[in-house]
């Protein structure tokens, strides 16, 4: 395979000049451009790899980007972005000011749709499909591409019920791969493994509706009524009822995923079929490159390799503080070994959340719920109802799609759950759509809830500690994705009154008030002030709620100056609270936040979003350095 076909494919229009026969060499060259980018700029490897021969078959079947391609679970779309004009700049996928990682609008025409969370495309793809009916559009195709475990989310079934009785005409491709992040277990993964309807049946009963549609022997209202009463027939002769086929969606497949002539072939043979319909390809996660065939978890988002050897290089210096998330795995395996009410709850992040520690000792006790946040709020809110101890374990982003089961199923009733928000504040990489910015504001306006945030990996310990003692009620830790500062973490655990903060350096002129691990960042600038560091004070606030309102008072009276940071927004957040406080009790104080504007973080390193929000050392201090300069 010499020839480079690659090249040559600026836009899908360049793909559709090549002989079908030609497909499996872009195919090639697709999946080892990929490899090799990936090898030295860190992404998403094993899901990118496993839809190559999909992308490259929808983009030369459909006429993208007039047709849309709403891409579920956007770290799939790597091959979709290399083919619609952004190979030359892929080197910069997921940098500062380079290409996003998933699927943009603002990048690009080809973007039907901004993707970052998922379970989202059916029902953003439906709305689409509906739209065109409804301007007139009809030769428009609609195309939903959902698998890496999206179908476990709710919303993926409600967009399909929707679908079944709305006018449409959506293809929606289930990219079938058995795995999230970590393997899926669950009843709609096991439906899917067992599922089986023969394609020949599907084309005869097509071919059929068509000739009593052209002898003007059947209406739409009549076909669907024989469509209910042929699955009911096939239901009896099929081990496993189709559920697609039973809500009125036409059903094609399984057919091999990585077979791109037949994918072409089955395309174009379906792409004008009248109303909503599935077509159901197996795929490998990591397709083509074997250390990620056979370690999918791991191989997910891999970070640098060795593309010859397969080698991970692990950037993590050995000596160095461990991850806030194996301080958590471990710290919760220990409580829950001493307290046999513990359970943990994730929705499909077992390892990346390191719950995965607990699960490998006390298999029973731990829960994967899918790619399911509401659920696995509620279903925490049950456990906790019948006496046990949920710690439920989801990313700070993907906790928004909970919002509603947090206040109505866990606050209002005020039970005891563990609320644990991973990757709060700012992530990096992953971008806008996986920031971690909005929960401390949007939970702060919740009753029952005690807010809080460690200082460090022992104040983490701590929390979780002081967490699972009994009749809290509703608990909420929140904590950074990366390192912490303790080499030698594994603390005695002691219980912290709840509602109190601590001074971790006094001052004299300013108080600097933060909450969480970036008050190590605070400590940092102050210490860089050189002499003025004696002026200025740092507070851990600690909780968030419920407020320290003696210690606030103490500090509203003994300073005229104060500078809240925080890892979160500035509208709603820490600092707001801080001024409704000290507005509320009369304190004539100057209040300087520091935070994260009004605006959606992009994708960089995070010391590069840091920098440019302001919230570094070096921004801090020179923030400090201007107050304590108009002081003189």
């Amino acid at each position: 395979m010499e020839e480079k076909l690659l090249l040559n494919i600026e836009t899908p229009d360049d793909l559709k000049k090549l002989d079908k026969q030609q497909l499996e060499q872009v195919c090639y060259e697709l999946r080892q451009f990929i490899i090799e980018e990936l090898s030295q700029n860190p992404g998403h490897l094993g899901s990118s790899l496993g839809v190559v021969e999909l992308s490259v078959a929808l983009h030369y079947v459909f006429s993208t980007p007039e047709d849309r391609l709403v891409w579920d679970v956007g770290h799939q779309a790597y091959a979709h972005k290399i083919l619609t004009g952004r190979r030359k700049y892929f080197s910069t996928n997921r940098k500062f000011k380079g290409l996003s990682g998933f699927p943009s609008p603002k990048e690009s025409e080809y973007d039907a749709f901004g993707v970052g969370h998922s379970s989202t495309s059916i029902s953003a793809a439906l709305g689409m499909s509906v739209a065109s009916n409804l301007k007139g559009e009809e030769n428009r195709q609609v195309v939903a591409i959902i698998g890496d475990g999206s179908m476990t989310g709710g919303l993926a079934f409600e967009g399909l019920n929707n679908a079944s009785i709305n006018p449409n005409n959506l293809l929606i491709i289930l990219n079938d791969n058995g795995i999230a992040i970590d393997p899926i277990s669950s009843g709609i993964s096991r439906y899917l493994t067992n599922i089986h309807t023969s394609t020949a049946y599907n084309k005869l009963r097509y071919n059929v509706y068509q000739c009593l549609k052209r002898l003007h022997l059947i209406t739409e209202e009549q076909k669907n009524r024989i469509i209910r009463f042929t699955n009911s027939l096939k239901g009896k002769k099929i081990t496993k009822n189709n559920i697609f086929e039973g809500l009125n969606i036409r059903y094609f497949g399984p057919i091999d995923g990585h077979d791109v002539k037949m994918l072409v072939d089955t395309l174009e043979k379906i792409k004008d079929f009248k109303g909503p319909k599935v077509l159901h390809c197996i795929t490998v996660k990591g397709k083509g490159y074997k250390s990620a065939e056979e370690a999918a978890t791991l191989w997910h988002a891999p970070g640098v390799f060795n593309k010859e050897t397969g080698e991970r290089v692990n950037v993590k210096k050995q000596d160095a503080p461990p991850l806030f998330q194996e301080v958590f795995g471990h710290t919760l395996l220990e409580l829950a070994q001493q307290n046999e009410k513990i359970v943990g709850i994730t929705p499909a992040m077992m390892s990346g959340c390191s719950m995965n520690i607990m699960r490998n000792v006390l298999p029973r006790r731990v829960f994967d719920v899918g790619i399911a946040e509401g659920h696995a709020v509620t279903f925490s809110a049950g456990l906790s109802k019948e006496g046990l101890l949920p710690f439920c374990n989801i990313y700070s982003s993907f906790m928004q799609r909970a919002y509603d089961n947090v206040i109505h199923d866990v606050a209002l009733q005020k039970l005891n759950v563990v609320l644990c928000l991973d990757r709060a504040g700012i992530v990096g990489q992953d971008g806008a759509t996986h920031q971690g910015e909005f929960d401390l504001a949007y939970f702060r306006c919740i009753p029952n809830l005690i807010i809080a945030s460690p200082f460090d990996e022992s104040e983490l310990r701590n929390l979780m500690f002081t967490a699972q003692l009994p009749n809290q009620g509703p608990f909420v830790i929140r904590y950074p994705r990366g390192t912490g500062v303790l080499k030698n973490w594994k603390t005695p655990m002691k219980e912290l009154p709840i509602g109190k903060g601590r001074c971790v350096k006094e001052g004299s002129e300013v108080a600097v008030i933060s909450i969480g691990p970036i008050g190590n960042v605070a400590l940092q600038a102050i210490e860089s002030l050189g002499e003025d560091a004696e002026k200025v004070a740092l507070y851990d606030l600690r909780f968030l709620k419920p407020l320290d309102e003696e210690l606030l008072l103490e500090i509203g009276n003994k300073y005229r100056q104060i500078v809240t940071i925080e890892d979160g927004v500035l509208k709603g957040g820490m600092g707001s609270a801080l001024l409704e406080f000290m507005s509320d009790n009369g304190l004539q104080v100057q209040v300087k936040r520091l935070g994260i504007p009004d605006v959606f973080v992009e994708h960089g390193m995070p010391f590069e979003l840091y920098e440019m929000l302001g919230i570094d050392s070096n921004g801090i201090a020179k923030t400090l350095k201007t107050i304590l300069k108009n002081n003189n």
